[in-house]
Order: C-alpha cells, then structure tokens, then sequence
C-alpha cells in the first residue's frame, strides 16, 4: 500500500501529456515484469476462456490510469486520491452484479457517506471549477479500477500476479501507441526519474504485490489495507511537493475513508 501511495505524488509532479506518461509507464513495466517472468521460468499461457476476461481488465486499468491522472494534474494529490477511494463503496455496490452476492441496504447509507464526503472536496459546484471536473475523472478511474479488481479476483488463483500485469501492460501499450506520434515527445528526457520511478516502485512492485494480495487475504482485508493509500499519498505530497490539503479536504476525505473502514469492517465481521 505504501508503494501503491506513490501514485500520487509521480502523477503530479510528472509534467508530461497523461496519455504519455501513460504509454510510458505501461511500457517499462511490461519490459521489466516480461524479463522477470522468463528469468523465473513462469508460463504466460493462458485459457482460451480467460483470454477476454483480461482482455477487459487491462483496457479498464488503462481507463483507470488515465482518468486518474488527469484527475491529479486538475487538481491535487489530495482531491485525486481520494475522489479514486470511492472505489471500494462502488465494489459495494457491483459484487451483486458479478458475484451474484446479496444486495445490502446498508451500502445506500454508505454510498450517501460517500456522496457527502465528495461535496466537500468540491470547493464549488461547477462545470467549470476544475476541482470539479477532476473529481467526475476521479470517480471514472474508480468505476474503472472496480470492475477490474473484481475480474481479476476470479483469474488470480490461477495465474500469477506478474503474469496478469504483463497482459494489461501489452493491452495499454496497444491502447495509447497513437499518443507518441500526436503528441510532442521532446521533454519526455527531462522526465526520466519520475517516469522510472513511477514505473517501478509504483507499478512493477506496488501493483504485482497487489494482485498477488488477493490470493492470500479477502477483497474486505485488502479494502481496509487499502484505506490508508490517500493518507500515505497525502503525507508525500506535503513532504516532497509542498502540497497541504484544505481543511474541507481534510472533512471530505475522513466521510469517504470512514465509509470503506465501516464497510470493510462490516463485511469482514
């Protein structure tokens, strides 16, 4: 979670058009893991019936990617990440649909919290306040990263983690090639450290470790780890970036956290 919290800080401070940024990351990472893969002898055969399952999951991932990081460069760290951890009260409301588990009233009131806790992260309400159009990106990249968790949740007990990652990086890859001739690559150099840095601490390690969790520990437990990813986040980018949340932030981030612990917690009892 600690790594995966670096998400954040990288994406702001990386000034480079986000289907770039994007490109790049997706491509270094699957340089890396594909290398790692076959040092460690691990087999990228996949079943014919799982194919476009992960299809899917790395073209969501890619939605994810994108959204969210055009969510932190038109706003902040803080309003990015935490607009992005609806994602568990929306996982809520969508393992009925894909698990065929039971609805439960109880996640209109935290759906509520949730909705709550947005409002104050909104300084105001307007299409053209650009803290608003972030957190609509933010809450996009959420949906996104939802429906992938709960795909990959059913492939993890039999493919590898590093395996499931270098799928969804050749699908991102495919995704934004044309980005790098529309786009102007000139200060793509100047970028290299956080672009590496994203791409492996946050990416090779952060997410592999993240989908090999859902072998060992319950979507709930990996909820309430998940919880403390924005305040990490936060804590980063008011260290390196100098970057210090509003009050209203403060109140708006506490609703949305609150609702995943209560919901987390909940569940797991």
């Amino acid at each position: 979670m600690l790594l995966l919290s670096t998400s954040g800080p990288f994406g702001k401070f990386i000034a480079l058009p986000v289907p770039v940024t994007i490109g790049i990351r997706a491509f270094i990472t699957l340089a890396l893991l594909f290398l790692y893969c076959r040092f460690k002898g691990i087999s990228f055969g996949l079943s014919s019936k799982d194919r476009s399952p992960i299809i899917i999951s790395g073209i969501l991932m890619g939605g994810h990617w994108l959204a969210y990081f055009v969510a932190l460069q038109m706003s902040n760290v803080a309003i990015g990440m935490l607009s992005l951890f609806t994602y568990p009260v929306i996982t809520a409301f969508l393992e009925p649909l894909f698990l065929k588990t039971r609805f439960q009233k109880m996640h209109l009131v935290l759906g509520f919290l949730v909705l709550c806790g947005i409002y104050f992260l909104v300084p105001d309400f307007s299409f053209d306040n650009s803290y608003t159009i972030a957190i609509g990106f933010g809450m996009f990249s959420a949906l996104c990263y939802a429906v992938r968790n709960l795909i990959l949740k059913t492939k993890v007990d039999r493919y590898q983690g590093s395996v499931l990652m270098v799928y969804q990086m050749v699908i991102i890859c495919l995704m934004l090639i044309p980005a790098f001739f529309y786009y102007d690559l000139e200060a793509v150099p100047d970028q290299w450290k956080g672009l590496l840095g994203l791409a492996v601490i946050t990416t090779v390690f952060g997410h592999t470790m993240f989908i090999n969790c859902f072998k060992y520990f319950s979507i709930t437990t990996i909820s309430i780890l998940s919880s403390v990813q924005p305040v990490y986040g936060i804590l980063i980018g008011a260290l390196v970036l100098s970057e210090i949340p509003a009050w209203s932030t403060v109140a708006g981030g506490c609703l949305i956290l609150a609702s995943v612990i209560v919901e987390s917690v909940r569940s797991y009892r």
